[in-house]
């Protein structure tokens, strides 16, 4: 949508446009993917995720814009509110679904993609105390598993699974699904077509799509203790 930058109204009128189709976008993502999401209303009101993703549109704003301050003031109240810490620096892409919420931390110079989903728990982290960029990129329809952690500026391809309780310490390559303490490919899909868990089908409830069994992780990490 165009607006003549002389027409501060014009200019208003987008802003709010835009905001409010992102908002409807983010509620309707709630709707497809958790079972338990009733109405728009509903999530709008009582789902801690969308409130943190709210929050941090008006703290990433705030940053942007150099008021670092009232930006990191926001932020610390969002994390009192929600228990979900993002750092208003961090860019979040269109339907970010964060599902319970509960402890999660997502870094400065994070970035995380369109219809991605995650779990209580994960931290997006950084490694040692470079200024640049040191927090994880997500690609467009990641899923990461409660209590994951994925550290360091790596990077999470299109379309990949971050099973619960993995640490991810190197990039991952689009359409696959990583397990273990460190993290390695334990599933990788060619063809496009096969992929089971795109932003339509993927359900907050569908614990296949979410995590890999117990005994696979077991597994994986006996392995771990044995190297």
């Amino acid at each position: 949508m165009h607006v003549n930058s002389n027409d501060p109204l014009g200019a208003a009128i987008s802003v709010v446009t835009q905001g409010a189709r992102g908002l409807s976008d983010l509620l309707g993502a709630y709707q497809k993917r958790d079972p338990a999401a009733r109405t728009k209303l509903e999530v709008l009101l009582l789902y801690p995720g969308v409130h943190a993703v709210i929050m941090h549109r008006v703290s990433n704003w705030l940053w942007r814009h150099h008021l670092r301050f009232l930006a990191r003031l926001n932020s610390q109240i969002a994390r009192h509110m929600t228990g979900i810490e993002i750092h208003p620096g961090a860019t979040i892409g269109r339907r970010f679904v964060i599902d319970h919420g509960m402890g999660i931390v997502i870094g400065e110079t994070a970035q995380v993609g369109n219809d991605c989903l995650i779990y209580h728990g994960v931290t997006l982290g950084g490694t040692g105390k470079d200024r640049g960029k040191r927090h994880p990129t997500l690609g467009d329809h990641v899923l990461v598993g409660c209590n994951a952690s994925v550290l360091g500026p790596v990077t999470i391809g299109n379309h990949s699974r971050v099973a619960a309780e993995a640490v991810v310490l190197h990039d991952v390559p689009p359409y696959s699904t990583v397990a273990g303490v460190p993290a390695h490919v334990v599933r990788s899909v060619n063809d496009k077509d096969e992929v089971v868990h795109s932003s339509a089908s993927l359900r907050v409830d569908d614990e296949e799509d979410i995590c890999l069994d117990c005994d696979t992780l077991i597994m994986h990490h006996r392995r771990v203790v044995r190297m």
